[in-house]
């Protein structure tokens, strides 16, 4: 059983099948890529794993546990940070507000050994290059100042999954470099993210794994070289090259 195992996943709704049977392992440590074309079911998968909707059927652990009927404050008090496609900051909260404001919400315990509250903010804004915005409204940022400061946050927040939803959306290149180095250092801090991404050249570059969804159900799973390459992936995009 992996880190987080998904097993039989399956969600109907009014008789329409979402997710059918999805079932995959992703490995404490590994970044894995899920990837697929609009209406897959990608994330109404992560609205599962974050406890946001009920599976029909199936069941999902983490770290062993069966959390498939827990909330989804409870998860995330078990380690699961999600961030958000539509960004989850306060626009109207100061940056360092925000990254208060969600240090706040971590258990009594757990904040005791973070030490200076002032010191980690600061810390968090210069990880992305915001500290001297640290007492700005957040609705100023720019898309891709908005995805890092979400990043950042749930990474200073203690948790040990990611759910990345889309996070070069809107995001420019320079700023996608900035994503890219976030990501690279939660693998370097033994942290497990898996991704929803359209951007597949990104998705080759940081992933170590992909999986590939379509209506619903697990077509394809590999390396990122080995799903590039399958002829599989060019029929799911209509015999495309997936990497233009």
């Amino acid at each position: 059983m992996g880190f987080l195992s998904i097993r039989e996943v399956s969600l109907a709704i009014q008789g329409h099948m979402i997710l059918d049977h999805v079932s995959f392992d992703v490995n404490q440590g590994e970044v894995v890529g899920l990837i697929g074309p609009n209406g897959s079911g990608k994330t109404t998968l992560f609205n599962l794993l974050s406890g946001f909707l009920a599976p029909t059927g199936g069941s999902i652990h983490f770290r062993g546990s069966d959390i498939t009927n827990c909330s989804p404050s409870v998860r995330a008090q078990k380690g699961i940070g999600r961030v958000f496609q539509n960004f989850g900051i306060f626009r109207d909260m100061t940056l360092e507000e925000n990254i208060l404001v969600a240090l706040e919400a971590l258990p009594h315990e757990q904040k005791k050994l973070l030490g200076d509250m002032k010191f980690l903010v600061h810390r968090t804004l210069a990880m992305v290059g915001l500290e001297k915005s640290a007492k700005k409204k957040a609705g100023a940022l720019s898309g891709g100042q908005m995805r890092l400061l979400e990043i950042a946050r749930t990474l200073k927040c203690g948790k040990d999954l990611f759910l990345l939803d889309e996070p070069t959306a809107g995001v420019s290149p320079k700023m996608t470099g900035q994503v890219s180095g976030l990501i690279a250092e939660l693998k370097r801090e033994g942290k497990t993210v898996l991704i929803i991404e359209h951007d597949l050249p990104f998705i080759g570059r940081i992933c170590d794994r992909v999986i590939v969804l379509d209506v619903g159900k697990v077509v394809l799973e590999g390396t990122p070289d080995e799903v590039k390459q399958s002829k599989e992936l060019q029929e799911i995009y209509f015999g495309a090259d997936p990497t233009t």
